[in-house]
């Protein structure tokens, strides 16, 4: 095995030790599932975006951060030649770690990321098994809510990845090398046309800032202060489900890079946003409404994105929460990723905004989260304020739709808890 493990404390700060249960619970589930002891474990977290909304497939800048919320993992070798996976709450799979060729009837499944992660990585690990050899079993617990905008399918692909890579690899394998292999798999093997961000954010761990303009993403780790300072980070589930949307989520990057394919280019960075600004007129003409508003937001996106960086490494909290609130109205107003365009009745995600606005009356913060539409809005409230909004959100939303979120300074690991 290549990869050092990384203790309690260093993954989750002051809370490490109440997170050693999880895992001694973990192990006593794998061995009477398995048969034997586990012999590794494994973390991978879910991750929220501070700013960048769908900026990322444009060449832009984000900001983003890992989570507490996470996915664990206990792990023992074998050489039947077979990944025999377990994960509560889903059906057990069993797949031939040297068959990891791409089928389209597995789309949208957890063996076909398996397969992508398996496929992506075998080239780069100096001791990939051969056919009939290798494999292991592993038993999967989260806590990491699919379907909630924490990149629980990214932490997934992030976990198999780190799994793979400290079996059979050597040495390092960077966190972006990994993020692109898992985006790889989860846009050819499992049919979502993701952008980076969240694959980086689950594997490089911390809060970091990415530059998508370059041949290869620019992650910078930015110091921040945000769990010392006077807020609580949170999530508030709006009830809709993420749950056939991909032709939502696929409109943005398509319809951004008809903007920039009017001027020979490829994606928005590329594109001199005078030249976009100057030609308004047609582009209204030529493409519409929606097209032109979209591109608008990322030009202002990428500021923000890297103005919340600037206030995080100064310390001004107020300044990046009254960015985090911009950020969520031009998501809103411009992006438009907070209902389906063909339903008037259904709009849970801008209806939760409204409602956290209204009881946070001026104070904190709140904006769309992640890829939008269903899913989550991100709250930044007044500790004081906390118990209050949490109750007055639940009374409308229901019980345990508002959880509050802590930073984690490491991505993709494997773990110490001895």
């Amino acid at each position: 095995m290549s990869l050092k493990a990384i203790s309690l404390q260093d993954i989750y700060g002051a809370a490490g030790e109440k997170h050693r249960a999880r895992y001694e619970s973990l192990g006593r589930q794998f061995e009477k599932r398995f048969g034997r002891k586990a012999e590794a474990f494994y973390r991978a977290p879910g991750r929220v975006e501070l700013g960048g909304n769908h900026t990322d497939h444009q060449g832009g800048v984000t900001l983003s951060a890992s989570v507490d919320l996470d996915l664990i993992a206990a792990v023992s070798p074998a050489d039947d030649g077979r990944i025999c996976l377990y994960s509560e709450g889903f059906s057990p799979l069993v797949i031939e770690l040297a068959d990891s060729a791409f089928r389209k009837e597995e789309k949208e499944t957890t063996t076909a990321l398996i397969r992508g992660m398996t496929e992506g990585l075998r080239p780069l690990a100096a001791h990939f098994p051969e056919n009939g050899k290798g494999g292991f079993s592993i038993f999967i617990r989260g806590n990491v809510p699919p379907g909630s905008g924490l990149s629980s399918s990214a932490a997934f692909e992030i976990l198999i990845g780190t799994v793979l890579w400290d079996l059979y690899g050597e040495g390092e394998l960077s966190s972006v090398t990994l993020a692109k292999i898992a985006q790889q798999a989860e846009n050819r093997y499992f049919g979502k046309p993701c952008g980076l961000l969240d694959q980086i954010s689950c594997a490089a761990g911390g809060v970091v800032s990415v530059d998508f303009s370059g041949k290869e993403p620019w992650v910078r780790r930015v110091a921040s202060s945000l769990e010392e300072g006077d807020y609580q980070l949170g999530m508030v589930f709006s009830g809709a489900s993420h749950q056939d949307l991909t032709e939502e989520y696929a409109a943005i990057p398509r319809e951004c890079r008809m903007i920039a394919a009017y001027f020979g280019k490829d994606r928005l960075c590329e594109l001199p946003e005078k030249d976009f600004t100057d030609n308004l007129r047609e582009l209204r003409l030529l493409f519409g409404d929606r097209p032109v508003l979209r591109a608008l937001h990322v030009y202002e996106e990428n500021r923000r994105a890297l103005s919340e960086a600037m206030c995080l490494l100064k310390g001004d909290t107020e300044g990046f929460l009254r960015l985090v609130n911009a950020s969520g109205k031009s998501s809103a107003m411009y992006l438009q990723n907070v209902s389906i365009r063909s339903s008037v009745s259904h709009q849970e995600l801008l209806f939760a905004l409204g409602l956290c606005e209204y009881v946070l009356r001026g104070r904190g913060a709140v904006r769309v989260h992640g890829g939008g539409f269903g899913g989550t809005a991100e709250v930044f409230v007044p500790k004081d304020q906390w118990e209050s909004f949490r109750a007055q959100v639940e009374a409308v939303l229901g019980d345990g739709s508002v959880i509050p979120l802590a930073l984690s300074p490491v991505g993709g690991a494997k773990v110490d808890f001895v």
